[in-house]
């Protein structure tokens, strides 16, 4: 099973289109993750024509997407429970507050956004992991997104692209 990952678009105003590189893994994936700070819903709307697409939403989200998503979810994919949230909030680093938003519930990997920082670790056995951004790199390198391979254990990796499109 192949679940794209990605967060902090901000679309429009970060980038009209999806990055060419992002649409070429969308084509063949599973389920697409959105981990917060989409925007608009048109990006929600775009999405569901490559798969079933499970969000959560951030703090630059509207009332439209409000209505559509939650702030934190779970997916269940095969043997594995992933669990989905933005992470923004007060106090604490973004990582720790995302953690701490699963400290009740059985994930066996958590999925975030908020800092558009890159970061695949594993804590405790959970596979922590951040995909970036695709559209606003802000101070990293690269754009970036992730997929998530699920089989008999789950693969986290980044994929990583200098040009949006």
């Amino acid at each position: 099973m192949k679940i794209v990952v990605i967060s902090d678009t901000h679309m429009p105003r970060k980038a009209k289109t999806l990055p060419e590189r992002l649409l070429i893994d969308l084509k063949d994936c599973d389920y697409i993750i959105h981990a917060g700070d989409w925007q608009t819903v048109e990006l929600y709307n775009e999405l569901k024509k490559y798969g079933p697409v499970i969000g959560v939403t951030g703090n630059v989200d509207g009332p439209e997407l409000k209505s559509l998503l939650n702030t934190k979810d779970i997916l269940r994919a095969g043997d594995f429970n992933i669990g989905i949230v933005h992470g923004h909030g007060t106090g604490k680093t973004t990582e720790k507050r995302a953690i701490e938003t699963f400290a009740d519930e059985e994930v066996d990997c958590i999925v975030y956004g908020h800092s558009h920082i890159p970061v695949l670790k594993e804590i405790n056995g959970v596979i922590v992991f951040n995909p970036g951004s695709p559209t606003d790199k802000r101070r990293q390198q690269e754009f970036s997104y992730g997929i998530l391979t699920v089989g008999e254990r789950i693969k986290a990796e980044h994929i990583f692209f200098k040009e949006k499109n």
